[in-house]
């Protein structure tokens, strides 16, 4: 799908302008700052909500690129960089915490996401589970305990409504949504996004790899999202672009380069 010569329609992006792996926070906003701890990083691309810079990271190109908000911009921002070459997505995120001990500040390192958003319906069945790339959720994990950051690794979950989440009691259905919320809560869901299910299946069904790193943003009961302290954003930031080392050391000895 092409605009301009061989520019990607949605991501304004054409062949050699993006590396193979990829940093996606939802903010176009927070581009620039993942942008800093590329080396040689440039903006290349801003168009609609996927604003992209690329530089390199040990040698290899690697590009941070926003989704906007929500599993439809997640979906088609996969599949045009799927055919730019772009075969690993680390989502830098932040979610609402569905667990008492996941407090403001701590990062969440989902292996799974529940489906109860729309968009992967459109490739699969509810059925299909929404799955992260271990390799992915193991670098993750390893990069944030070599930080020594706060952390929890599990199932999350994803969703369409923000405020029905933030506000159920607020919507015309709130107590339904009130028990739903409670039901997720009881089956040790750990946060709630809008994003990493939809990246999950879709990856997963292209053959890509994909995981997700969230940084909570609002504690259980508050009702509300909260600008955290900007050290716990650097903080995510920094143990995603060590993650991607990890995987990119990995990959290297794979293929015994």
């Amino acid at each position: 799908m092409a605009a301009t010569g061989e520019k990607k329609y949605h991501v304004g992006l054409a062949p050699g302008d993006v590396g193979e792996y990829v940093l996606v926070p939802g903010d176009p906003g927070r581009t620039p700052l993942i942008a800093k701890y590329l080396d040689g990083a440039r903006e290349v691309a801003f168009s609609r909500e996927y604003r992209t810079f690329t530089g390199s990271l040990l040698g290899v190109p690697v590009s941070t690129i926003s989704s906007g908000m929500g599993g439809p911009s997640v979906a088609i921002g996969v599949e045009e960089l799927r055919e730019l070459g772009v075969h690993t997505f680390l989502r830098v995120g932040t979610c609402g915490a569905a667990q008492p001990e996941i407090k403001m500040g701590d990062l969440v390192i989902g292996i799974a996401a529940v489906r109860t958003e729309g968009t992967p319906n459109g490739y699969v069945p509810l059925e299909y589970p929404a799955v992260a790339s271990l390799d992915v959720v193991n670098s993750l994990v390893e990069a944030a305990k070599a930080a020594d950051a706060p952390y929890h690794v599990g199932v999350i979950r994803s969703v369409d409504a923000l405020y029905s989440d933030l506000v159920p009691d607020s919507m015309p259905r709130g107590h339904q949504l009130r028990d739903e919320l409670e039901m997720w809560a009881r089956a040790g869901v750990l946060s709630n996004d809008m994003e990493s299910s939809t990246l999950f299946v879709v990856a997963r069904i292209r053959k890509l790899r994909a995981g997700a790193i969230n940084l909570c943003v609002d504690e259980l009961g508050a009702g509300e999202i909260h600008h955290v302290d900007p050290k716990y954003m650097d903080r995510m930031l920094r143990v995603a672009v060590d993650a991607l080392k990890l995987l990119i050391e990995h990959d290297r000895a794979a293929k015994g380069k």
